[in-house]
C-alpha cells in the first residue's frame, strides 16, 4: 500500500463526515450561520462549509475521534480563501491563488481539496448552443507568476441541465499541495488552474457559461482550498499563542486592600493544607471545619473575559473543570494515587513538618474542538488535546 493509499484510509473518517457536511450545506446555510457571519477583526470571512464542519467534528469528540485515530488522521483544517482574478481572456480558463504564508510545511499533509461553486449558467440557450450539455472540467497545478499548464490534479464531467441549483465542484488537490509543502523553496502561494471544454466540440468553453464567472460574488461564494492536517495538539498552548503573537490578558494591578486580603487567604489556606493529622487535625475537627476532600469542581472559561472573542469562532466558552482539595491518608482508591503520593501521604501523617500531603491534579483529560482566525486570516478547526478535566487523582 502507497504512503497516498494509507493516509487516504486513514483520513477517511474526517473526511466522511467532511463530504455529509458537503452534502448538507446548501440546507444547513439557510438556518443561519452561527454566531456571526464575519469574524470581529474584520479580515477573515466565516464560511458556512467551516463552521457546520466544526459543528459536526465538535460534536465527535472525544471519543469517536480516538476511535477514528491513526498516524493519518487529520486533527487540523485550515481553509484558504481564494484571491485570484479572473483572466482577460477566457479562453485561457480561470487561475485561483491562494496565501499559504501561515501554514507550517512540517505539518503532516492528509488531505487537500479546492472547493469551487458553480451556480446556475447566465445564459442556458448558449451554454447549449456553443457547446452541448456536457463540458469536461480540468484542474491543473500552476504558478503563480506564469500562465502555462502544470500536473493535471483532477477533472469531472459536468452538465449544462442539471437541475440549476448552485454546487459546490470538489477538486482533489492533494498531490499538488504535497509537493509545495515538502519544498521550502517554494513561493507561499498555492495556484490552481481551471480549464473548461464542451465534450461535443472538445473545444474550450466560457466559464462565465458554466456558471463559473468570479464577478461580483459575494465572499461567502469565494472559492475554498481547505487542507486536512494532523499537527502535534499535545503541546503547550501557552507557547502556541506567544508564537502566533495572540492577546494575552492582562490582570490588573490589585489594590492594597486586595493583596492584605490574598495573604491572609494564601496564609490560611497553608494552614488548612498542612493540617492532614496530628495536632493541626485534631484542631481542624474541634472547631468543626470540614475539609474537602479532592475532587473536581466546576470551571467555566468565557473566551470574552480572556480578551480571546476577537479570534476564537467558537466555542463562545466551555466548562474546563479543576481540581481541589486535600490528599489525606487513607486515599481513596477512585483518586488512584500514584506510589509516590501513597508513601508521601503516609510520611505527612506520621509527621506533617517532614512532608506536604500529595497533590490533588487533574488525572484525565479530554481535547476540545477550537474554530479560529490564525495569524494569516485563515479561519482554522483544530482539536487541542488537554482542556477539560475529566476526573482528578493524588500524585
Amino acid at each position: 500500500m502507497t504512503a497516498r493509499q494509507t493516509a487516504a484510509r486513514t483520513a477517511a473518517p474526517l473526511l466522511c463526515v467532511a463530504l455529509c457536511v458537503m452534502a448538507h450545506w446548501s440546507g444547513a446555510a439557510r438556518t443561519g450561520a452561527g454566531r456571526r457571519d464575519r469574524a470581529a477583526n474584520g479580515t477573515a470571512f466565516l464560511h458556512d462549509y467551516m463552521m457546520f464542519l466544526y459543528r459536526t467534528l465538535s460534536t465527535l469528540l472525544p471519543t469517536d475521534a480516538h476511535a477514528a485515530g491513526g498516524a493519518g488522521f487529520a486533527n487540523t483544517v485550515t481553509s484558504f480563501v481564494d484571491q485570484g482574478k479572473d483572466l482577460p481572456s477566457w479562453e485561457s480558463g480561470q487561475r485561483y491563488i491562494f496565501d499559504l504564508s501561515s501554514l507550517v510545511r512540517v505539518e503532516e499533509l492528509v488531505e487537500a481539496e479546492l472547493r469551487i461553486l458553480r451556480k446556475p449558467p447566465t445564459d442556458l440557450l448558449t451554454a447549449l448552443t456553443t457547446g452541448g450539455n456536457l463540458y469536461n472540467i480540468r484542474l491543473y497545478s500552476c504558478s503563480p507568476e506564469g500562465t502555462s499548464e502544470g500536473q493535471l490534479l483532477d477533472s469531472r464531467t459536468v452538465e449544462v441541465l442539471d437541475g440549476g441549483l448552485p454546487r459546490w465542484e470538489v477538486f482533489d488537490a492533494w498531490s499538488s499541495m504535497k509537493v509545495r509543502l515538502r519544498n521550502p523553496t517554494d513561493p507561499p502561494q498555492a495556484c490552481f488552474h481551471l480549464l473548461a471544454t464542451s465534450e461535443l466540440t472538445n473545444e474550450v468553453a466560457d466559464p462565465l457559461l458554466l456558471g463559473l464567472g468570479r464577478h461580483a460574488r459575494l465572499p461567502q461564494e469565494k472559492a475554498l482550498l481547505v487542507t486536512f492536517l494532523h499537527t502535534d495538539t499535545s503541546g503547550n498552548l501557552f507557547t502556541e499563542i506567544m508564537e502566533k503573537r495572540l492577546p494575552i490578558p492582562q490582570k490588573p494591578a490589585p489594590t492594597r486592600e486586595k493583596k492584605k486580603r490574598g495573604h491572609g487567604h494564601r496564609a490560611m489556606s497553608k494552614r488548612s493544607f498542612g493540617a492532614s493529622s496530628g495536632r493541626r487535625g485534631a484542631a481542624g475537627r474541634r472547631s468543626g471545619r470540614r475539609r474537602t476532600r479532592c475532587g473536581r469542581k466546576p470551571l467555566r472559561v468565557d473566551f470574552k473575559d480572556l480578551g480571546w472573542d476577537d479570534w476564537i469562532i467558537a466555542p463562545l466558552d466551555y466548562e474546563a473543570h479543576y481540581c481541589e482539595g486535600v490528599c489525606d491518608f487513607p486515599l481513596r482508591a477512585h483518586l488512584e494515587p500514584t506510589n509516590h503520593a501513597v508513601i508521601q501521604t503516609l510520611m505527612n501523617s506520621i509527621d506533617p513538618d517532614i512532608s506536604p500531603p500529595s497533590c490533588c491534579v487533574p488525572s484525565k483529560l479530554s481535547p476540545i474542538s477550537i474554530l479560529y482566525i490564525d495569524s494569516g486570516s485563515n479561519v482554522v478547526y483544530k482539536q487541542y488535546e488537554d482542556m477539560v478535566v475529566e476526573s482528578c487523582g493524588c500524585w
